[in-house]
């Protein structure tokens, strides 16, 4: 048994390891769900706030402020929470990877049921925190048509969904630069989709 440890250890030093071994290796759908109930929480509450106290606050982080807070949260979460949930934080990612056969189909609704509560719990502390009123308005107004704002989601999505199944699930990808490659992904589609 020491053998092994020691050679999980000289094989973690030279990197040819993932970035965390699991004693147990089999991980409960609950363990999975707190995972992202946190991890979306997290997600919500940085984002979400950045761009509540940006508005509140009269423009103190700035719109590129905005978008690097959101790009961080993600690529936090995602090495925080990822070796335990794999990081979905959101119902389209989860609904897609089932759809591609990189996740169970009975786990979709456990899943999306911990994004949602993480996310009302998150926009929940947000509003007791801040000074948010009934005419506080945080979300983004599309500048063009419906159709053109249609089109920026779909392209913008696509590159997510991309970049998400290349640099996390695919076995040929480097998956611990995969938080990185998320998060910067995110951060450059706040910047081009507001």
């Amino acid at each position: 048994m020491a053998d092994g440890i020691e050679s999980q250890l000289s094989a973690m030093e030279k990197g040819n390891l993932p970035m965390s071994i699991s004693t147990n290796p089999k991980i409960h759908l609950a363990q999975k769900m707190l995972a992202e109930l946190i991890g979306t929480y997290c997600v919500i509450f940085a984002g979400c706030g950045s761009v509540a106290v940006n508005k509140i606050y009269g423009g103190t982080i700035t719109f590129p402020g905005v978008c690097v807070t959101w790009g961080l949260i993600v690529m936090a979460m995602i090495y925080t929470v990822g070796h335990i949930s794999s990081a979905h934080f959101n119902p389209a990612v989860t609904i897609s990877l089932s759809f591609l056969g990189l996740f169970p189909y009975k786990e979709v609704g456990f899943y999306i049921l911990s994004q949602l509560l993480g996310s009302i719990l998150a926009s929940g502390t947000l509003a007791l925190i801040m000074n948010v009123n009934s005419d506080s308005f945080f979300g983004t107004a599309p500048v063009g048509s419906t159709l053109q704002s249609f089109a920026v989601e779909i392209v913008i999505t696509f590159i997510l969904m991309f970049v998400i199944s290349g640099a996390s699930n695919d076995d040929r990808a480097v998956k611990k630069h995969g938080g990185i490659a998320v998060g910067m992904t995110i951060m450059l589609n706040v910047f081009v989709g507001g």
